[in-house]
C-alpha cells in the first residue's frame, strides 16, 4: 500500500512539471522608430563608429595612454562594472528558484519525560522515561512547481536588468572616453592659448618700451605709452587666465582618470605642443536612425528594461492562478544511534500543498496594472533615449558641415590680421602712420589667434561628440567591463 501511494504521488509530481510550460508573458513588438527615417544632415562614408575603436579613432599616442590608464582607473567605471557583477548575481539568485532546495539534515533527540507525565509506563511504577531519537536524511523544502511561469516570469525580468546594466556600463565607458578625449583636447588648446599670450605679451613689452624711449626724447607722445600700455596688460591678463585654466584641466584630466598620473604619461603629453599639431579625427558616418537601435548601448539598455517590464507582466499575470509546493524528505530514522542503519529503517515524508488565490483585496489586480503601467513608462522611455540619440546626431552633423566653414574662414581672419599688423608697422616704421593703428593691429591679432584656437577646439570635440553619439568610443580589451557584455550573458535552461 504505501509503495503504490508513493508511486501515485511520484506520478503526479511528474505530471505537474510536463505541465510547467505555461508562461504569460506577452509577446514583444519593438515600438515603432519615434524620429525621422534619415538624418537632417548627410553623414559621409567610412566605417561605423560604433566599430572603430577609440585607439583607431585617436591617434595621438599620449592620448591612448592617457584613455587607457583612465579605463583602469576611473571610479564611476569601476562602480558600473560591479553594478553588472551585482546584477547577474540578482539573475542567478532568481533563476535558482526553478530548482528544488536540497540539504542534508541530521537529528538527534535525548528528551526525559517524569512517571506521572508518562502515559506508556505502568501504573505505579514510580520511574520517568527516557526517550532517544536519532535521524539521517536528505530533505527538499518548499519547492514551488512553476505551473504558470511566475518564477521563470521573474528570472527574465531579472536576466533583461542584469542586460541592461551592462548596456549601461558600456555606455558609461564610451562616455569617459570621451570625456577624456574632451578634456585633453580643452588641456592643449589653453596650452596653445597661453603661449599665443606669452609671446604677445613679450612682444607687446619691448613696444611699451620702445614708445617709453620715444617718449622720452621727444619723439612719442603720452597718449602712445598709454596705448601700448593697454595692449601689454591685456596680454598679461590673458597669461594669468590661461594659466588658471590649464591647471584646472589638467584637474579635470586627473579626476576622470581617477589616480595621479604617471610622471612618465605626464612627461609624454608635455611634448604635444598644442591642439594645432593633434593629428584629424577620422569622418565616421551617420548612417540611419535605425541603425542606432543596435550601435548605442544607451538604446539597448532601455529596450532591456523594457524587456523586463514585459516580462514582470507575466508574474503579475501568474499570480493569479494556484501556486503548488512540495515538501518532501528521505532518510532513516531510530531510537537508538546504533541502530541507525539497520535495515528496515527507511523513513520519508512527502506533503504537496496548493495554495488558491480566492481573496487579495484586489491586490492582484493592482500588481497587474501597475506592471502594465511600468510597461508604458518603459516604452515612454526607450523612445525618448531613441529621440535623444538623433538629437545628439543631428546637432553634431549640423555642427560638422558648419565648423570646417567657420574654421577656414578665421584662419582667413588670422591671416588677414597678420597681414594687417605687419602693414601698419612698416607704416610706422616710415612715419607714415602713428603708433595707434599698430597697436589695434596687434590686439586684433590676439583675438583672432585666441579665437582661431577656441573653434578649432569647438570643431575637434564636435567630431568627439558625434563618434560617441553613434556609438563609438569602447574596445573590450583590458577595460573593467570587458567580462560584463550582454554576448556573455548566461541564457536560461
Amino acid at each position: 500500500m504505501r509503495k503504490s501511494s508513493l508511486a501515485a504521488c511520484l506520478s503526479l509530481v511528474l505530471s505537474l512539471v510536463l505541465l510547467s510550460g505555461c508562461m504569460f508573458i506577452p509577446d514583444y513588438h519593438r515600438p515603432g522608430l519615434p524620429v525621422e527615417n534619415q538624418y537632417p544632415v548627410a553623414g559621409g562614408a567610412g566605417p561605423a563608429a560604433a566599430d572603430m575603436g577609440w585607439k583607431v579613432f585617436f591617434a595621438d599616442p599620449a592620448l591612448q595612454q592617457l584613455i587607457a590608464f583612465s579605463l583602469a582607473n576611473n571610479r564611476n567605471l569601476r562602480i558600473s562594472a560591479l553594478n553588472v557583477q551585482s546584477a547577474e548575481a540578482q539573475y542567478r539568485v532568481s533563476r535558482a528558484s526553478l530548482f528544488p532546495t536540497l540539504q542534508g539534515v541530521g537529528t538527534a533527540l535525548e528528551e526525559g519525560i517524569p512517571a506521572d507525565a508518562s502515559t506508556s509506563n505502568p501504573a505505579g511504577s514510580g520511574q520517568g522515561v527516557t526517550l532517544h531519537e536519532y535521524s539521517l536524511g536528505a530533505e527538499a523544502v518548499s519547492w514551488e512547481l512553476d505551473l504558470f511561469g511566475k518564477i521563470r516570469s521573474q528570472a527574465e525580468a531579472a536576466r533583461q536588468t542584469y542586460l541592461s546594466d551592462a548596456e549601461t556600463a558600456l555606455s558609461v565607458q564610451i562616455a569617459l572616453v570621451a570625456q577624456v578625449a574632451a578634456e585633453y583636447d580643452t588641456w592643449l588648446a589653453d596650452r596653445e592659448s597661453l603661449q599665443i599670450a606669452e609671446n604677445t605679451a613679450a612682444t607687446n613689452l619691448k613696444s611699451l618700451q620702445l614708445t617709453q624711449l620715444e617718449a622720452q626724447h621727444g619723439t612719442g607722445t603720452a597718449l602712445d605709452v598709454a596705448q601700448s600700455q593697454v595692449n601689454y596688460d591685456t596680454a598679461r591678463a590673458y597669461i594669468s587666465q590661461y594659466q588658471r585654466m590649464v591647471a584646472q584641466d589638467m584637474d579635470e584630466i586627473v579626476l576622470l582618470a581617477g589616480a595621479p598620473l604617471p610622471p612618465a604619461l605626464v612627461q609624454q603629453m608635455q611634448q604635444v605642443a598644442g591642439l594645432s599639431n593633434e593629428p584629424p579625427l577620422p569622418e565616421v558616418p551617420a548612417g540611419l536612425p535605425s541603425d542606432l537601435l543596435t550601435r548605442r548601448p544607451d538604446i539597448r539598455a532601455a529596450e532591456h528594461q523594457l524587456l523586463a517590464a514585459n516580462a514582470n507582466i507575466g508574474a503579475a499575470r501568474a499570480a493569479f492562478f494556484p501556486s503548488i509546493s512540495l515538501t518532501a524528505n528521505g532518510g532513516v530514522a531510530s531510537n537508538s544511534l546504533s541502530s541507525l542503519f539497520d535495515g528496515g529503517q527507511g523513513s520519508w515524508m512527502f506533503e504537496p500543498q496548493i495554495t488558491l488565490p480566492i481573496f487579495t483585496g484586489g491586490a492582484n489586480l493592482a500588481n497587474l496594472d501597475l506592471a502594465k503601467i511600468e510597461k508604458r513608462v518603459q516604452i515612454a522611455n526607450y523612445e525618448q533615449t531613441i529621440q535623444s540619440a538623433f538629437h545628439d546626431v543631428s546637432d553634431a552633423l549640423a555642427g560638422r558641415t558648419t565648423y570646417s566653414a567657420q574654421l577656414q574662414a578665421q584662419q582667413d581672419l588670422v591671416a588677414a590680421d597678420q597681414r594687417y599688423y605687419q602693414l601698419a608697422s612698416m607704416r610706422f616704421n616710415t612715419g607714415i602712420d602713428n603708433y595707434l593703428n599698430v597697436l589695434i593691429a596687434q590686439n586684433a591679432l590676439l583675438n583672432a589667434r585666441l579665437n582661431l584656437v577656441a573653434l578649432r577646439l569647438a570643431q575637434q570635440q564636435n567630431e568627439i561628440t558625434l563618434y560617441k553619439a553613434l556609438g563609438g568610443g569602447w574596445e573590450a580589451e583590458n577595460t573593467p567591463v570587458a567580462a560584463a557584455q550582454p554576448a556573455a550573458a548566461p541564457k536560461p535552461d
